[in-house]
């Protein structure tokens, strides 16, 4: 039988390696967490969050949790959700907060711990929701790596919406509701700028013009981060 010193030793070692294990674990968590680059997409309807996503989605291997999409897909299902987001959809208004998050962790945890960071493309749109998405990622020991405006003339958004609403037969995207969610987006989006800039994370792009400039200009403010 081991004596007493003999099988402190081994207790010592055992408790060792266990200790080593869980710090090499956390190291592991915190290079995850280095490497994890989630991005908030941002601009007014139709200045092209959305076909960005895509392509952004393409070479980084990025998630997309697009709150629209998630809203449209209850509204398909008919589910009490869908119905009480298009009320506020049919009215250009902002589907309620607390809606929101709850919908947006939901889907961000689905994700689990091993992907690259996602695109919130539709959230936050207000202060109040980038201050709950914070919060939120902080919670899990993540965060926002940046926050992307692409900056388009309301003219240009005007005519885009309108054609994306031919082609696409989106009952929201009629040139009456799509006025309405441009003044909300003056009145209670846009503030969200001065709040990311003040968090340190806002990048300005310039939305107009050829989409792979468009995209490269993206492109190099991801790398840099």
């Amino acid at each position: 039988m081991p004596s007493d010193v003999e099988a402190r030793k081994g207790d010592l070692i055992t408790d060792l390696w266990t200790k080593g294990k869980e710090i090499k674990a956390k190291q592991n968590q915190q290079e995850q967490r280095i490497k994890m680059k989630n991005i908030v997409i941002f601009g007014a309807p139709g200045s092209g969050k959305g076909t960005q996503s895509d392509k952004l989605i393409e070479k980084y291997g990025l998630n997309h949790i697009s709150t629209g999409d998630v809203l449209r897909a209850e509204i398909k299902k008919g589910t009490e959700l869908g119905q009480t987001a298009q009320k506020f959809i049919d009215q250009g208004q902002l589907i309620p907060d607390d809606l929101m998050v709850s919908i947006l962790a939901s889907v961000y945890d689905a994700l689990g711990r091993g992907h690259k960071g996602v695109i919130f493309d539709g959230f936050p749109r207000t202060i109040p929701q980038a201050e709950a998405l914070k919060a939120m990622l902080s919670e899990r020991g993540d965060k926002v790596a940046a926050m992307i405006e692409l900056d388009v003339p309301e003219d240009e958004l005007m005519k885009r919406l309108v054609l994306r609403g031919q082609q696409s037969c989106r009952a929201d995207d009629n040139e009456e509701t799509i006025k309405k969610r441009l003044v909300v987006y003056h009145s209670q989006t846009q503030p969200l700028i001065q709040w990311y800039a003040n968090e340190g994370i806002h990048y300005h792009i310039n939305g107009s013009g050829e989409l792979d400039r468009i995209f490269a200009d993206i492109c190099a403010v991801i790398d840099s981060i």
